[in-house]
Order: structure tokens, then sequence, then C-alpha cells
């Protein structure tokens, strides 16, 4: 029994990194929509959908006692700013031909998170969690001082969406019910949006253009169903499987700024993308050997 539920844990995961990894496709597909507008309706089908899972699930109650702490709804109202960010940086970047830019990203967040960590929460890094923050420092200076610029879409996505997870890791809301009160925190803003873009006649929603309306209305699925999937994933997996397996979704968009959108991939980007896989093979390889040295003293039988 639990090796079912460990392959049916894999295959959540598997499916929810898959499908974040192919996302950037979804938003070439309706890279005629203004990025603003695209996150607008993200935000606002993604709150009908979540409210509505969350409904099926009975944990709608959950939500009502989460804001009533002041505290907490605070920090969710930071974090959708931050969240907010995170996806328009990602879809401006993608229907820009940014593609590998944005893999980039997400290939830095995990060494963001730990540099975090270490910076906010006093927590203790590694020798070899030091040399991989380096290294993968030393790849981004790199490609600054050889093309002359930084790879700013690169940095925005990692540290938005570090921020985020630093800011849920203090909270210690489950992310379907955080992600919620979090769209619904921004549904305000969209909903002025929407006015002022119908006001002035320039919205992309609209009953003459089905296609491209049925396409942003599906981003609530696209915004949710990864989500939801990973939340079963993490349920039935251990969090080191989930770490390993995220470099999936950044490594699927990867291939497909090259083989599907013939993103140019010169010698000095492939130059920083390999010090960033170094990086984050040693970061994962330490993380699995302290796993394993934490469980071996686990199992090691106390004397009587």
């Amino acid at each position: 029994m639990r090796d079912a539920g460990v392959q049916s844990g894999l295959t959540f995961a598997v499916g929810a990194f898959a499908l974040w990894g192919l996302i950037p496709i979804y938003f070439k597909i309706v890279e005629q929509v203004s990025p603003l507008e695209v996150l607008a309706h993200r935000v606002f089908w993604s709150s009908l959908l979540l409210i509505c899972f969350l409904s099926f699930r009975h944990k709608l109650k959950g939500i009502l006692e989460i804001i009533k702490s002041p505290r907490i709804l605070g920090w969710l109202v930071l974090s959708s700013l931050f969240i907010a960010g995170n996806w328009l940086c990602f879809i401006w970047g993608v229907t820009n031909d940014r593609i590998l830019e944005t893999s980039l990203g997400y290939y830095i967040n995990p060494l963001i998170s730990v540099f975090f960590g270490y910076c906010f929460l006093g927590e203790r890094l590694t020798r070899y969690q030091m040399l991989a923050v380096f290294i993968a420092a030393a790849a981004v200076s790199m490609q600054m001082f050889l093309l002359g610029k930084l790879p700013w879409v690169a940095f925005v996505l990692a540290l938005c969406f570090g921020f985020y997870g630093l800011i849920r890791k203090r909270i210690n809301v489950d992310a379907t019910s955080g992600l919620a009160i979090e769209t619904l925190l921004l549904m305000p803003p969209a909903a002025f949006y929407f006015l002022w873009l119908m006001g002035n006649n320039l919205h992309a929603f609209r009953f003459s253009d089905p296609d491209t309306s049925l396409l942003l209305a599906l981003s609530g699925f696209v915004t949710t169903i990864p989500l939801v999937l990973f939340n079963m994933a993490a349920q039935k997996l251990p969090l080191t499987v989930l770490g390993i397996m995220q470099y999936l979704a950044p490594s699927i968009s990867f291939l497909v700024g090259v083989t599907i959108y013939n993103e140019p991939l010169g010698v000095v980007q492939m130059a920083t993308f390999a010090l960033i896989w170094l990086a984050l093979v040693i970061f994962t390889l330490d993380g699995l050997f302290r796993h394993k040295r934490q469980r071996e003293r686990l199992e090691v039988p106390h004397a009587e």
C-alpha cells in the first residue's frame, strides 16, 4: 500500500512539474493580449476555481479562520504582491522571447531560498550549500560581465518567489487556501483594471473573439491544476524527492524555449546554465547525503 502511495505521488508530481514546465506554450498562444490583462484574468479565473475546489473539499471554513487573524492576513497581502509580481514578470518574459531566462530564474530560486533562510531565518549553510550559492553567483556575474547586461527577468522571478516562499514559511498556511486568499485579495485591482479596459475599449475578452476569450478563461485551470497536483504529491512523497523533482519544470521550459521557439543559446548562456546545473547538483547531493545521515541516526537502536 505504501508503494502504491509513493507511485501515485510520483505521478502527481510529474504531472504538476510537467504542466509548470509547459506553461510557456500557453502564454505564447495568448501573447497578443497584454501581460497585465493576462495577469488579471489569471487572478479572476483562479479565484473562482480555487473557491469551487475548496468548497468541494469542505475547506471554505478554513479560509474564514485564516482571515480572522490580522497578522496572517497582513502577511498574505504582502505575499499576494510578490506572487503577482512573479506571475507578471513570467508572462512578460515568455511573451517577449525570454523563456530561457525564465527557466534560469526557477533554477536559481532554490539557491535564493537557501540564502534567504541564512539571512532572515538564521538557518546555517553547509560548506557545500555555500559553494553552490557561490557558483551560481559567479555564473550570473560572468554573464553580466561578458554580455554587459543583467538577466533581470531571471532575478525578478527568483527574488519574488524567494520572498514569497519566505513569507509563506513564516505563516504556515496550506498552499491552496493561501493562494485562494491571495487571489481574492488581488481581485479588486483586477476588477478595476477590467473596468478601465472596457471603458477604453481595450479589452481582449470579447464575444466577437471566442477563441481568445476561451483561452483567457482557461488561465484559471493553467494556474490551479498544477498546484492541486503538487499538493496531492506533497501528501505522499518526502520533501527531498519533491525538492529534486522541482528541477523538472525549468528543464522542460528550457527545452521548450530552445526546441519549439528557437530562442538563441550562445556560448555565454550555455556556460551560465552549465554552472547553474553544477551548483544544483552540489546542492541536491548535499541535501540527499544529509537526509540519509539523519535517517540512519534515527534508525540506530538506542542502548537499553
